[in-house]
């Protein structure tokens, strides 16, 4: 099995080629492909050197499986490219999300729909991702009709200039500012470019829109504030769910403690609730501070937490990679 890594030298692709690694996925070959800039230099992959190589090298040589984390205007110009030599894209960028003929997929909710024929598959967003994750068990269960969500994220999910702009405030060093103010002791109702037309952040449209193609869901109701906050791993999220028939909250946990990939941490007694300090490094999506809503009927607050650089896109990329793999959907 050959896998082309596009963005290997990037965040979201260093986690990647680690949670390759972690996971044991079969390899034979890895390609990492990077920018022209690093095109030459050498990467680790299992005590192994692999040379950088360039898009045109990379599609030239015809992976199996091609994992991208490069950016939207990238991936639109090169996974179509990779496509036609016969290579499987998994993407995580934003371009082909809600193109209808591209799947997008949380392999633990909807990895059914794959076929051999899928030759780019869209990763969802960071955010989405774990959102569906505990929307999905509830909504088969109750039938949800609005979920409102409010976003904490990490600076992470901006990239590595980010990073370098929290940790040069805080230690006082003049530094590039990549927002368009501080964020150390700050938080900035801004993640993504604003929409014209809505008043609303990308980001807080990727949250409306993509959980009902994930969920397959039409009339699902969402609206969602997105907010970068000063931490440097994993992604936080209030969420509020209105359901159609009520629920008993015992249920609740239940559901989601039997959930795959999701971790219940859920006793005021004890302060245990999810916290992104603790989500970091970890594959799974953490739930807690589950309770009634006392405003209305039928609805639930629960507080939602996970790693964005891995369950938020490098492991569900991965994992939607093993399941091509089991399911003998490439090559």
């Amino acid at each position: 099995m050959r896998i082309a890594v596009v963005g290997a030298t990037g965040m979201v692709g260093r986690v990647m080629l680690q949670v390759l690694e972690e996971r044991n996925f079969p390899v034979t070959e890895i390609i990492p492909v990077a920018s022209e800039r690093s095109v030459g230099k050498t990467i680790d992959y299992k005590g192994k050197q692999y040379t950088i190589v360039s898009m045109q090298d990379a599609v030239e040589m015809r992976p199996d499986i091609a994992i991208f984390s490069a950016g939207g205007e990238t991936s639109k110009q090169w996974a179509p490219k990779f496509a036609e030599v016969g290579t499987t894209v998994v993407d995580n960028s934003s371009a082909w999300r809600m193109d209808p003929a591209c799947p997008l997929v949380v392999p633990e909710i909807n990895a059914d729909i794959l076929t051999k024929e899928d030759k780019i598959i869209a990763n969802p967003n960071c955010s989405t991702i774990q959102l569906v994750m505990v929307l999905n068990p509830l909504h088969k269960k109750y039938g949800i009709k609005r979920v409102v969500v409010s976003t904490y994220q990490s600076v992470t999910g901006t990239g590595k200039d980010a990073v370098e702009q929290l940790n040069g405030e805080i230690e006082g060093r003049d530094v590039a500012k990549v927002y368009p103010y501080q964020i150390f002791k700050n938080a900035l109702p801004h993640c993504d470019v604003f929409d014209e037309e809505t008043g609303y952040t990308k980001e807080e449209l990727k949250l409306t829109r993509e959980p009902r193609k994930i969920m397959r869901v039409d009339e699902m109701n969402i609206t969602a504030t997105a907010v970068r906050v000063p931490v440097q791993g994993g992604h936080s999220e209030s969420v509020n769910i209105e359901f159609e028939n009520d629920f008993d909250l015992a249920e609740v946990r239940k559901l989601l403690s039997e959930q795959d990939g999701v971790t219940l941490q859920d006793n005021p007694d004890t302060n245990t609730y999810p916290m992104a300090f603790y989500s970091e490094g970890k594959d799974d999506v953490f739930v807690g501070r589950i309770r009634r809503d006392l405003s209305q009927p039928n609805t639930l607050n629960c507080w939602i937490v996970a790693d964005n650089l891995r369950k938020g896109a490098a492991t569900n990329a991965v994992q939607i990679a093993e399941y091509l793999v089991k399911e003998n959907l490439v090559g």
